[in-house]
């Protein structure tokens, strides 16, 4: 981590890749709040696409990536295209 990112506390994490799930794309996209990390991520599907934001914080950029992954596979299961 570079010295400006941690005096402004920039994060140097890389995008995650896109997972594919039901022909949505999930793309994990953990926001950092102090020492935690809050879920979210995007679902597109055919050029929509749905900002899932959770009250969940979780403390590694790991677990929230997997938590929004699995998060948003339920979201899917649960509305499908509705969510759009």
């Amino acid at each position: 981590m570079s010295l400006l990112s941690k005096l402004f506390g920039k994060s140097e994490q890389k995008p995650a890749e896109p997972v594919m799930y039901e022909g949505f794309a999930i793309t994990p996209q953990p926001m950092k709040e102090g020492h935690v990390y809050r879920l979210s991520a995007i679902i597109e599907k055919d050029g929509q696409s749905h900002h899932l934001i959770r009250a969940d914080t979780l403390p590694s950029v790991e677990a929230a990536h997997e938590a929004a992954i699995e998060k948003a596979k339920q979201v899917i299961d649960q509305q499908g295209a509705r969510m759009f």
